[in-house]
């Protein structure tokens, strides 16, 4: 077998093995088929990753279809935050099409159904006919309306869409068999009556078409030869198929369902019903909240398209559900924002540093690189005076042979400075320390070629100088729910293990550089981790995001 055979997927395979089998290349056709009732996640971000990527091998064509069939729930809202999602992650669309356009064909259809005994209009409630259903291993039973004259029919269903009848007095059923095997297959709906306003068609239609009976129709019509979805969707395969047989001209293109594995992330979930409860009951403050699943929450976040496409090909494709641990999301986006990030200082904890020996009222700019993966490195200017801020984790009074950082009688380099050794401190009255004093050797300066610049010490830690400093609010996010699978206990309902402790705002101080920075600008706060400008900032004051830490430390948090 050759390499590259080696690597397909299942689904690359599938469609190999059709254009093997006499399939013209320019019939390959894909789609991603969202429905506007909410914002895309994670699991959608794979999908379009799989449906565009195969666009891109096989130069073919893929639309942009929102299946738009459930005016109760959809809105324009949620179509622009899909397109811009999509659009974010690099991809463009050959096609921007609705299943709302095709309303008056998938009408006209189900008339001839109707006329060719395929399809019936019911008249009991939902509940006798939950009822009639039967169950997996017992048969259903025939509506009492299920042998209605054609014409009857005609007559009824012409009515509702006219919008002659309540919501819940009639349905039009598909006519297949109440004994089938799958239950999806015994008479399913095709239409109901709902007197909502459409985000598209307005007041035109007082029936809507099922998501089952417009999916694969829709497909068809846009001669759409691979319709790939996830797992759930196999049973409902062959109604797709009994679907299409009803209307497909076998000299046409006719698509093809399969179906591959949702890939679920630990510590959250990816269920735009989960995400709509989460944002309409107040967990979250909205749906593009940083500690959501959502491709707009990651972007808040400062996660980048880069890092969640190399996520989903990572995952790569799958006939099995499996959960993937949230650590990987976060390696790719480490991996990705190491590259890219500038270095700057920040300080979330900050202790007052006093320099002793520094020339009082004194700045200087100091030299510093913006980040050491740059092929052409750059620098910025840094500045320097005898009061500054340090991480209050970074000193201890009292400190043993392994600890590197400053402290009273040891040496310390201040990131891009001086090496400084620590003198004595000031408390209050409680014992806390106000202020740490120390000395610095004003030839160790960084970059200043003297012998004493060279000279190594163990610890170098970072800092801001108080008069230069810019105040900032800092928002530290933990995991969204304390299991690793909320989903996965069935008798605990999922908000149960929402995470109190999934946002800390922190007041810290940043460099001034920083005060030109624009909204989703990234930077690696350094030793700290990587952080992201939130929409919220502004120059009177700053909000950054924390996107990642610079090594995985959720292992240490399970440990707590």
């Amino acid at each position: 077998m050759s390499t590259k055979e080696k690597s397909l997927n299942f689904i690359e395979q599938i469609i190999e093995e059709d254009i093997k089998n006499g399939m013209p290349t320019e019939n390959l056709h894909f789609r991603f088929p969202p429905e506007p009732n909410g914002y895309l996640h994670l699991g959608h971000a794979s999908s379009i990753c799989l449906n565009f990527g195969l666009g891109l091998k096989y130069n073919a064509p893929v639309n942009l279809r929102f299946d738009d069939t459930n005016p109760s729930k959809e809105e324009q809202e949620f179509v622009d935050a899909i397109k811009y999602d999509v659009e974010w992650l690099g991809y463009q669309w050959a096609n921007e099409v609705y299943a709302s356009d095709y309303f008056q064909q998938l009408y006209d259809w189900a008339i001839e159904m109707i006329k060719n005994g395929k399809a019936y209009v019911d008249s009991q409630s939902s509940e006798i006919m939950a009822q009639q259903k039967g169950t997996p291993s017992t048969p259903g039973t025939n509506s009492p309306y299920r042998d209605r004259s054609v014409q009857e029919n005609l007559d009824l269903f012409q009515r509702m869409r006219a919008g002659e009848f309540e919501e819940g007095t009639h349905i039009l059923r598909a006519k297949i068999d109440m004994t089938h095997n799958n239950m999806l297959m015994r008479d399913p709906i095709m239409y109901r009556i709902m007197n909502k306003h459409h985000h598209r068609t307005g007041n035109q239609w007082a029936i809507y078409p099922m998501y089952d009976w417009a999916h694969g129709e829709s497909d068809y019509l846009e001669s759409i030869s691979h319709s790939f979805c996830t797992l759930e969707f196999l049973p409902h395969r062959e109604l797709y198929e009994w679907f299409l047989d009803q209307v497909a001209d076998p000299n046409k293109i006719r698509p093809k369902q399969r179906e591959f594995a949702r890939r679920n992330l630990s510590h959250t979930v990816v269920s735009k019903r989960k995400l709509a409860r989460l944002v309409n009951e107040g967990y979250v403050k909205g749906w593009d909240d940083p500690r959501m699943s959502t491709i707009s929450g990651l972007r808040r976040r400062g996660y980048t398209p880069e890092s969640i496409r190399n996520y989903a090909d990572t995952i790569g494709i799958a006939k099995r559900d499996n959960l993937i641990d949230v650590s990987l999301l976060e390696f790719c986006v480490r991996e990705d924002l190491n590259k890219k990030a500038p270095r700057v200082m920040a300080v979330l904890d900050p202790v007052k540093l006093v320099i002793t020996n520094y020339p009082k009222g004194q700045t200087e700019l100091l030299e510093a690189e913006n980040n050491p993966e740059e092929e052409q490195m750059t620098y910025r200017e840094l500045p320097f005076s005898g009061e500054l801020y340090i991480e209050r984790e970074d000193f201890k009074e009292d400190a043993n042979s392994k600890f590197f950082r400053l402290t009273l009688g040891k040496e310390v380099r201040l990131k891009n400075a001086y090496i400084i050794k620590g003198e004595s401190v000031v408390k209050d009255e409680q014992g806390n320390i106000l202020e740490i004093h120390a000395t610095y050797d004003p030839l160790s300066k960084s970059g200043s070629g003297t012998e004493e610049s060279k000279r190594k010490v163990k610890g170098t830690i970072h800092w801001v100088s108080i008069e230069h400093a810019l105040e900032a609010e800092v928002r530290v996010y933990d995991r969204l729910f304390s299991d690793e699978n909320p989903d996965g206990n069935k008798e605990v309902d999922f908000v149960d293990f929402i995470n109190p402790n999934s946002l800390e705002i922190v007041k810290g101080f940043v460099e001034p550089s920083l005060l030109s920075a624009n909204v989703l600008d990234k930077f690696q706060f350094q030793r700290l981790g990587y952080f992201c400008v939130d929409k919220d900032s502004s120059t009177e004051k700053l909000v950054f995001n924390k996107t990642v830490g610079l090594r995985d430390t959720w292992a240490k948090v399970d440990q707590k």
